[in-house]
C-alpha cells in the first residue's frame, strides 16, 4: 500500500494512462481486492480493518425503506478526540482542509475518531458489472466522457486521476431515489435559514436490465421542488445529466412559481454560484464534485490513510434538532464520526486558459465506495478557500455507501453551508418507489409539480 503520494515519475504514467485493465489484474476484484477496487487487507498495525463485505443486512429495529435509520455501532466509544491541543500528534493522517478548519476555529472544531468500520457494501449485480467495466471501459476523448460500462465502477483499477474521478461520479446511489430535505446557509454567528425541496432523481446509468448502448448518453435524471420558505415556494429545476458534457451539454430547466414560467437554466454548470447556497458553493461542488472533468488536468496522487467523516449515523438522527447540530463555524462535533480509512487522492489543475474560480481541487476518495469524502478547493493565489465534507454511512436498504450529510466551509467568509439534512423530516431517502420512466422527468412535469 502507498503510504503517501507516488512519485513524480509515476505520477506521469498514471496520468497518460489511457489503456485496458490487464487479466490478471482484473481477477484481482474479489480476491485482493474488495469487488468495487478497493484493497481487502487491512493495514499494518491493524488499525484499519480487513473489508469483510461489510454490512449485509439492516441492524434491529430499522422500520424499512424511507425510515430514519438505525446506528449499527451505536454502541462504538471514541477511541481519541483530536482537537487543537494534540493536533501535531494526528498531522500525518489529516489533510490540508481539516489543518485549516482546526485552524480557522481552534476553541470548537474537533474530531472524534472512532473504531473504523469497512461498512461499505454494494449489491452483487454491481459487483458483477464492476468486474466487467474493468475489462471493457475506456475513456472518451480527453477523458471527457468514458464508454462501455454500465451498472457498477467504470474503473475498477484506476490508471489516472480521470478514471478515478469518474469513479465517484458514477458510483452506485440505487436506480431511484425520493427524497424532502432541507438546506441551511449557516452566518459566522450560527443563525441559519432553511430551503425545503423535494428532490427525485433516476440514475438511468444503474437501471438493471439496461446497457451502455441504451444510455443515450444520460447519466441521470434530476427534479427538485421548492417547499418553503413561502417567498421561494413552488420554484423548481429539472437536470438531463450528460455523460459526455462536451460532447452535449447538461439541460436544465428552471420553473419560477411567481411568473409560472419555464426557462432554459443553461449556466446550471462549472463556477456558476449557487443563489440558494447563498452563493457559499458553485454548481459543480453539489455532490463534492459533478459534471464535466473538461476544465482541470487531473492527476492520481496515490493512496494515504487518512481521518475521513464515516458511519454517521448520528448526525441524522431524529433525536438530534437542527438547533443542536449547527453551531457557529460548523456542526457540533459531539454528533460527528471519524474513522481511519485509506482513500485516493486525486488532484485537478485549472488548465490553461480554462475559467474557473477553483485553480486547484483536490478530492478525497473512499477506496471502498469511490464516494468523495473530502474536497480541498483552491483560489487563484494559490490559498485554500472551500473545504467541502461528505458525512459518509451506508443506506443499508440499498446498500450502498453515500452522504448523510454535505457540509461546504469557506474558510475566508468563515460561513457554511449544509445539505440534505433530514433530522426533522417524517421520512428520508426512499429507493422503493416505482421507479418512473425517463420520459416523467420532463417540462411538462416539472411545471405541474411547480404549481401545486
Amino acid at each position: 500500500m502507498l503510504k503517501g503520494v507516488v512519485t513524480a515519475g509515476l505520477l506521469v504514467c498514471l496520468s497518460n494512462a489511457m489503456a485496458a485493465v490487464a487479466p490478471q489484474e482484473v481477477a484481482q476484484l474479489g480476491s485482493s481486492l474488495t469487488p468495487l477496487g478497493g484493497e481487502r487487507a487491512g493495514n499494518a498495525d491493524g488499525s484499519i480493518p480487513a473489508w469483510n463485505g461489510g454490512i449485509t443486512q439492516a441492524p434491529a429495529g430499522y422500520a424499512g425503506p424511507g425510515h430514519h435509520h438505525v446506528d449499527p455501532y451505536a454502541d462504538d466509544k471514541p477511541l481519541f478526540t483530536i482537537s487543537k491541543a494534540n493536533l501535531e500528534q494526528y498531522k500525518a493522517h489529516l489533510t490540508a482542509g481539516q489543518l485549516a478548519l482546526f485552524a480557522t476555529y481552534p476553541e470548537t472544531f474537533q474530531m472524534p475518531v472512532y473504531p473504523s468500520r469497512r461498512s461499505a457494501s454494494a449489491p452483487q449485480w454491481v459487483y458483477d458489472n464492476t468486474r466487467a467495466n474493468a475489462a471493457s471501459a475506456h475513456l472518451l476523448k480527453d477523458g471527457n466522457g468514458f464508454a462501455d460500462a454500465y451498472g457498477g465502477i467504470p474503473f475498477p483499477i484506476p490508471k489516472s486521476g480521470v478514471e478515478a474521478l469518474w469513479n465517484h461520479v458514477a458510483r452506485y446511489r440505487g436506480t431511484y431515489a425520493v427524497r424532502q430535505s432541507s438546506d441551511a446557509s449557516v452566518q459566522r454567528n450560527g443563525s441559519y435559514g432553511l430551503v425545503t425541496t423535494r428532490q427525485e432523481a433516476l440514475f438511468s446509468y444503474y437501471q438493471p436490465g439496461g446497457s451502455a448502448a441504451q444510455l443515450d448518453n444520460k447519466l441521470f435524471y434530476y427534479m427538485a421542488v421548492t417547499k418553503s420558505p413561502a417567498r421561494l415556494a413552488g420554484g423548481a429545476l429539472l437536470v438531463h445529466e450528460t455523460l459526455d458534457q462536451v460532447e452535449e451539454a447538461r439541460s436544465a430547466w428552471a420553473y419560477t412559481a411567481g411568473q409560472r414560467r419555464v426557462r432554459r437554466a443553461p449556466n446550471v454548470a462549472y463556477d456558476t454560484p449557487l443563489s440558494t447556497a447563498d452563493s457559499l458553493m458553485t454548481a459543480d461542488d453539489k455532490d463534492m464534485f459533478n459534471g464535466s472533468p473538461d476544465r482541470y488536468d487531473w492527476k492520481l496522487l496515490g493512496k494515504k490513510e487518512i481521518y475521513i467523516p464515516y458511519n454517521n449515523y448520528r448526525i441524522t438522527s431524529p433525536q438530534v434538532s437542527y438547533d443542536q447540530l449547527i453551531k457557529p463555524g460548523h456542526l457540533d462535533p459531539q454528533f460527528t464520526r471519524y474513522e481511519l480509512h485509506r482513500v485516493w487522492v486525486v488532484e485537478g489543475t485549472l488548465k490553461p486558459g480554462a475559467r474557473h474560480i477553483y485553480a486547484k481541487r483536490t478530492l478525497f476518495l473512499d477506496e471502498d465506495s469511490w464516494q468523495a469524502a473530502e474536497v480541498d478547493q483552491y483560489d487563484s493565489r494559490g490559498e485554500l478557500w472551500r473545504v467541502s465534507l461528505a458525512y459518509l454511512k451506508n443506506y443499508y436498504e440499498l446498500p450502498t455507501t453515500w452522504s448523510a450529510l454535505d457540509v461546504f466551509h469557506d474558510l475566508q467568509a468563515g460561513r457554511y453551508y449544509v445539505q440534505n439534512l433530514d433530522n426533522e423530516e417524517r421520512s428520508i431517502s426512499d429507493f422503493s418507489q416505482p421507479v418512473p420512466d425517463s420520459g416523467y422527468f420532463s417540462v411538462a412535469t416539472l411545471r405541474r409539480l411547480g404549481t401545486r
